[in-house]
C-alpha cells in the first residue's frame, strides 16, 4: 500500500526511482488505524462524528448480484475490519443486513487495547435502523452479540415486533415520529446513548438518507478498478439535496489498483 495523498517526506518518491515509505508493503493494523483515526473532540465534548464506508466499481456500482464483497478486495476488508475497530458503533439498514447477512461485531485482540484506553467496550454495537422491523430476530445478531444490538425504529413501528425485538436482547430505540427513522435524530440517540464515533456501512438508501439530512461528517470511499455494468445501486440514493455538498480529500491511499480515499465535510 502507498499514501497518494497528502504528500510528505515518507510518500515522496525517492531519488533512485523507488517508491516512499509503506509502498510496496502490506500496512499494518496500526497504521490503518492511525491513518483513520477520528478527529479528537474538545475537552468535555461529546459530538457525534458520522462515517460512511463505501466500495464503488469505475462505472458507479455499490453492489454486484445484491452484495458488496464481489467488487472488493484484502485490503478493502483490512480497512473495513479497521473502521470497525475504532467506531463505538456500526449503523446499517435493514435490508442491508438482509442481504450481507450480518452478525454481531467480533472483538479484536490487535485493538483491545486502544480501544480500552478510549474508554470503549471489547466491540463496536451494531445499530440496525428499520422502520417495519422485518427482520430475523432469532439471528445470532440480536441474540449472542458481545455489546446489545440496537434496533432503530419510529414511534409507530408494530408493537408485536417491538417487543420480539426487546425478547430477543436487542435495545429498541426510537428515532422518529412516524413510521420511519429521523437521519439527525437517529444520531443525536446515538449520541446520547455515549456512541459518538459513528461509522455506516450503508446501504445506499441509509447514506443517502445521511446525506440528504446533513448528517454525514466523513466518507470512506474504496474505488474498485472494475467494471460492471446492469443496473446496480450508486453508493447513495433517496432524496437528492437541493444544492450538491462539497466534501475536501482528506487522505487517499492505493494498492493493487484500488483507490482508498477519505472526504470530510469542510469545518467552519
Amino acid at each position: 500500500m502507498r499514501r497518494l495523498f497528502p504528500v510528505t517526506d515518507e510518500t515522496t518518491p525517492s531519488a533512485s526511482g523507488g517508491s516512499g515509505s509503506g509502498a510496496g508493503r502490506e500496512w499494518s493494523l496500526a497504521e490503518l488505524a492511525a491513518a483513520y483515526a477520528y478527529p479528537d473532540a474538545g475537552p468535555g465534548e461529546a459530538t457525534p462524528w458520522l462515517r460512511g464506508n463505501m466500495v464503488s466499481t469505475l462505472d458507479g456500482a455499490a453492489q454486484h448480484e445484491g452484495r458488496s464483497q464481489p467488487i472488493s478486495c484484502a485490503a478493502d476488508m483490512r480497512i473495513f475490519g479497521t473502521l470497525r475497530a475504532l467506531a463505538d458503533v456500526v449503523v446499517a439498514g435493514a435490508e442491508t443486513v438482509r442481504q450481507e447477512g450480518y452478525r454481531p461485531a467480533r472483538a479484536r485482540a490487535e485493538f483491545a487495547g486502544a480501544r480500552a484506553a478510549a474508554g470503549q467496550g471489547p466491540a463496536p454495537a451494531i445499530a440496525v435502523i428499520s422502520a417495519s422491523l422485518d427482520l430475523d430476530f432469532g439471528l445470532p445478531l440480536f441474540t449472542s452479540p458481545l455489546v446489545p444490538t440496537l434496533v432503530l425504529t419510529g414511534a409507530a413501528a408494530p408493537a408485536d415486533r417491538v417487543a420480539e425485538a426487546e425478547w430477543s436482547g436487542a435495545r429498541v430505540v426510537v428515532a422518529g415520529d412516524g413510521a420511519g427513522v429521523d437521519p439527525a435524530r437517529a444520531v443525536a440517540a446515538l449520541a446520547g446513548l455515549g456512541h459518538t464515533r459513528l461509522l455506516t456501512e450503508g446501504g445506499p438508501r441509509l447514506l443517502g438518507q445521511f446525506v440528504a439530512a446533513g448528517v454525514l461528517d466523513e466518507l470512506c470511499l474504496t474505488i474498485s478498478p472494475m467494471l460492471t455494468a446492469g443496473d446496480a445501486q450508486r453508493i447513495a440514493g433517496g432524496p437528492a439535496v437541493a444544492v450538491p455538498r462539497r466534501f475536501e480529500l482528506a487522505s487517499l491511499l492505493e494498492e493493487d489498483g484500488f483507490l482508498f480515499g477519505r472526504y470530510r465535510r469542510p469545518r467552519g
